[in-house]
């Protein structure tokens, strides 16, 4: 049985095919500027080399197709996605999934917000998520399935309105407070989501894809559950968790590890939470981590994650595997190619019990 697998997230940055309009300041691809965009990134797929890989800024899941196509490993890959909608009165990407492991049951997107979320009335488009999330059921070697949630949340561009201007502080100000509430609304939407999943699928669950946010961030530590990525060292007889600060239907059994099934009110709330994949890593070395995805006037930040439910922190008593390591793919930020993503990948290699 296969007892290594990797995850990653790749944020592509507007693929699309040649000649398609996306934004009025973006000129359209020619067809040698898609050209040298498809066989870049489908080079750096080789070069992840990952079992599942979740995708952002889809404009078109054909040209996604085409990308696998010139790969040397992921020609055979299953790849589930969906097109943006054309009739909509702004245009905005999708998300994606490829996968090298089987998938269970039907791919699905969450558009809207759950009906208890609140929202901004003042937004034509506040009920619902700026990039609906991709919903997948991957089966694990052994089979096992885990559920895959591939999110891009709501980007930090201000919010402009009623012909406002970046020339004027409070207008700048007051829009971007309004993608922040926005961006702040999904994460609150999407932690209702993965809550309900969790508890009723019992399942492992893996979230990834770009977050626009910090994994310290308020709105990334909303959609990790309580806590956030705070780490507490746990003893032999409270076996602490790694990273735990305090954190359309599915159906399935309860996943039970080889640490055996846990229990009790800490162990039930436990289950929703889900933990940041870099902070429980097993090669914790300081001094060579490096691992930013983005560089933003001169800024180095890591906003892209991979996040894991308690099934792969090895301090949980129902652990079916641990994360070994995380990689940032980012060394093409400084180079600025044309061709290649403004976004670092992140490669999470896990080991199964």
């Amino acid at each position: 049985m296969q007892e290594e697998i990797r995850f990653a997230t790749f944020n592509v940055c507007n693929l699309a095919p040649p000649g398609a309009k996306l934004y009025d300041n973006l000129e359209p691809l020619t067809p040698a500027g898609y050209d040298a965009k498809a066989d870049w990134i489908a080079q750096q797929l080789d070069h992840l080399d990952a079992d599942v890989i979740g995708f952002q800024e889809i404009f078109s899941q054909a040209a996604l197709r085409d990308v696998l196509s010139r790969t040397r490993k992921y020609r055979d890959a299953l790849h589930a996605g969906f097109d943006p909608d054309p009739h909509a009165h702004r245009l905005t990407p999708s998300v994606a999934i490829v996968s090298r492991l089987p998938l269970a049951g039907t791919p699905g997107i969450y558009a809207n917000f759950p009906k208890d979320v609140p929202c901004d009335s003042g937004n034509p488009d506040s009920d619902r998520f700026a990039r609906a999330p991709l919903h997948v059921q991957v089966v694990l070697p052994g089979a096992r399935i885990v559920d895959v949630v591939v999110v891009h949340l709501k980007s930090r561009r201000p919010d402009y309105r009623n012909g406002d201007s970046g020339e004027d502080p409070l207008h700048y100000a007051l829009a971007s407070l309004r993608s922040l509430v926005w961006r702040g609304t999904e994460a609150v939407a999407l932690r209702v989501l993965l809550s309900k999943m969790m508890r009723e699928a019992r399942r492992p669950c893996v979230v990834l894809g770009d977050f626009n946010d910090t994994a310290d961030a308020v709105t990334t530590t909303i959609v990790l559950g309580s806590g956030g990525t705070r780490s507490v060292a746990g003893n032999e007889g409270t076996r602490g968790m790694a990273g735990d600060g305090g954190p359309h239907s599915v159906t399935g059994n309860a996943m039970n590890g080889s640490h055996g099934s846990g229990g009790g009110p800490q162990a039930e709330e436990r289950r929703g939470r889900l933990y940041d994949s870099n902070q429980i890593q097993l090669r914790q070395d300081h001094l060579r981590h490096v691992g930013y995805t983005s560089i933003h006037e001169g800024h180095y930040s890591t906003i892209d994650h991979v996040l894991v439910s308690e099934e792969f922190n090895r301090n949980s008593p129902r652990a079916i595997g641990e994360v070994i390591d995380v990689s940032y793919f980012n060394d093409h930020l400084r180079l600025e190619r044309p061709e290649a993503s403004d976004h670092g990948q992140v490669l999470v290699r896990m080991r199964l019990y």
